[in-house]
């Protein structure tokens, strides 16, 4: 007779990674959470939103793109949990909103129940640094779909904010100043060009050390992408943030302008921007034109808040004292549209 196992899914192996799953998103329960992994679904208590007048629900849904090759080939996937919690939780962040809690997806070829316990315990890691739940998810086995060796890992964050304060950019005016957060290097975008031109083309080893970074390759494609809600929350109490992008896909070109009004682009000044050495290694390497780095990678550059001008400077002041992060003011909005260098 034939079953499930001889279909390519392993019944067992999905059990033991269920059970581990089950034992680390625990850790990260809050008091609102009435039910989380191992039921059919995740039961959160909306009794906090009753400090809002206008509650305002936030989503967003992400993944680490093929980062997860990277990953692959060094043997380490922890990394790849806590980039999607911090990655959706800039996205839910940026608009004002607490995040609340958190599910996760998980696809492969064959289920591994350690690599799924590593990625959960990078998730529970990441979840428990901003006090989100971790309250459901999916681990799918299909080798039909995914090639050999092939996974992908997706979560959604949910959060929520007062409606009259959501962060929407329209309160941004001209001569505004844009602060830039450090990224740790890529984060989870522009994989897929970087692995071409470092991997495929150069022929570069992963595990290499390579002295302009300080560590092997693979360790620098896998540095952990930042969580700024802190920092934005910061902003927002204390220093009259009206708009916060966060640097991911399409680089300060295709982020910066989708959180300013109509009529307003963004000016930034080059110099300021504190270019890391594994952009110079790519843009040299790849011989790509400095317009096409700012397009796709965030440059060191992870999150742009827009304050106004008076308080770009203790803004920048107060995260460099209690974050020990060393933000820069990069720019400014002016009259136009899209993304000016200077």
């Amino acid at each position: 007779m034939t079953d499930y196992k001889e279909a390519g899914v392993n019944l067992a192996e999905a059990d033991k990674a269920v059970s581990r799953i089950g034992e680390l998103a625990a850790e990260t329960y809050t008091k609102d959470v009435i039910a989380g992994v191992g039921g059919f679904s995740g039961l959160f208590s909306a009794k906090s939103l009753k400090q809002f007048k206008e509650p305002v629900l936030v989503s967003s849904i992400d993944g680490v793109g093929t980062k997860v090759k990277v990953a692959r080939a060094m043997n380490y996937f922890r990394g790849l949990g806590i980039d999607v919690v911090n990655h959706c939780s800039n996205d839910v962040g940026v608009t004002g909103a607490k995040p609340l809690f958190f599910l996760d997806y998980i696809a492969s070829s064959r289920l591994d129940a350690k690599v799924v316990a590593e990625l959960v315990g990078g998730m529970a890691y990441a979840c428990k640094k901003i006090g989100v739940s971790l309250i459901g998810g999916e681990t799918a086995e299909m080798p039909s779909v995914y090639n050999e060796n092939e996974s992908d890992v997706v979560g959604v964050m949910v959060g929520a904010v007062e409606r009259s304060e959501i962060l929407d950019g329209s309160k941004v005016k001209e001569g505004d100043v844009l602060v830039g957060l450090p990224s740790n290097g890529l984060h989870t975008n522009g994989f897929s060009l970087a692995r071409k031109v470092l991997l495929e083309d150069a022929g570069m080893d992963p595990k290499a050390f390579v002295e302009g970074l300080g560590l092997s390759l693979g360790e620098e494609l896998l540095r952990p992408h930042i969580s700024y809600v802190g920092q934005i929350a910061l902003a927002k109490e204390k220093h009259s943030l009206k708009a916060a992008a966060h640097i991911t896909g399409g680089g300060f070109q295709g982020n910066i302008p989708r959180v300013l009004p109509k009529g307003f682009g963004a000016e930034i000044e080059k110099q300021r921007v504190p270019v890391q050495p594994i952009f110079r290694l790519i843009q040299e390497k790849g011989n790509i034109a400095e317009e096409e780095m700012f397009r796709t990678f965030n440059m060191g550059i992870g999150l742009v808040m827009v304050v106004p001008e008076k308080n770009a400077q203790s803004l920048a002041n107060e995260i460099r004292a209690e974050f020990k992060k060393a933000p820069e003011i990069i720019g400014k909005v002016i009259k136009g549209h899209g993304v000016t260098f200077k």
